[in-house]
């Protein structure tokens, strides 16, 4: 029998780990509503604050979509699915399994059709995001620790040290972006989105510093478009 990645047993794996972690956090918002309740918080502001949150999750929401619809072209539905549903990220996800792929000389045009194929994929996704579940719990109190003090030691040394180490976790995607570079205008598509998504960062820096002192104005335009 020939192996499908969209197989009704995948679903059906990915669907029941799905539907436990949104009874988990259905669990725990109802825990934490009857909490603010017994202390004293009016419902109309925890309701404010349930709806405010409800809707900041929609713009990390369709970067997930487009991360599921990206990798469900070769990897099918139900794993990316799961993944990025749970605990995955795209910019892991993908480049994981970009990086299997190729070692494995797969073409991702394709659906993977090889269980062997398909298995060493989930086993590097698997594998290289698992050990952040153990190092935060048992590290996270000693690396925050290990952080404060340097920072209280040196305020400025403390920032330089927190850029550092962000500029590090960059640079380990930049070569990926770069590594295609000799493919002619394949390979400069990624470098064009990276400059692309810099210069929307930058935009979007200007607008928040904007913002920050023309409040009043923005939410006034934003009250006006609500009536139009």
């Amino acid at each position: 029998m020939k192996f499908q990645p969209n197989s009704t047993f995948l679903f059906t794996l990915a669907g029941l780990v799905i539907l436990f972690v949104i009874a988990q956090s259905i669990f725990f918002l109802v825990r934490a509503y009857r909490r603010g309740k017994s202390l004293g918080i009016e419902t109309a502001q925890m309701k404010k604050t349930i709806l405010s949150t409800a809707v900041f999750t929609l713009a990390p929401a369709v970067s997930i979509l487009l991360g599921v619809i990206t990798l469900s072209k070769f990897l099918g539905l139900p794993l990316p699915w799961l993944r990025l549903s749970v605990i995955g990220a795209i910019t892991y996800e993908l480049p994981a399994a970009t990086s299997t792929a190729n070692a494995l000389h797969i073409s991702l045009s394709e659906t993977v059709t090889d269980p062997k194929v398909y298995t060493a994929i989930c086993w590097v996704m698997t594998l290289g995001i698992f050990p952040g579940l153990i190092w935060v719990p048992l590290f996270i109190k000693k690396i925050q620790g290990g952080l404060l003090k340097i920072k209280n030691k040196d305020s400025k040394w403390g920032d330089i040290f927190m850029t550092a180490m962000f500029l590090g976790m960059i640079s380990a995607f930049l070569g990926m972006v770069f590594s295609d570079i000799r493919n002619g205008l394949k390979g400069w598509i990624p470098i064009f989105v990276l400059l692309f998504s810099a210069l929307l960062m930058g935009i979007c820096g200007i607008l928040i510093k904007s913002a920050a002192g023309n409040g009043w104005r923005i939410m006034r335009f934003l009250s006006v478009c609500w009536e139009l």
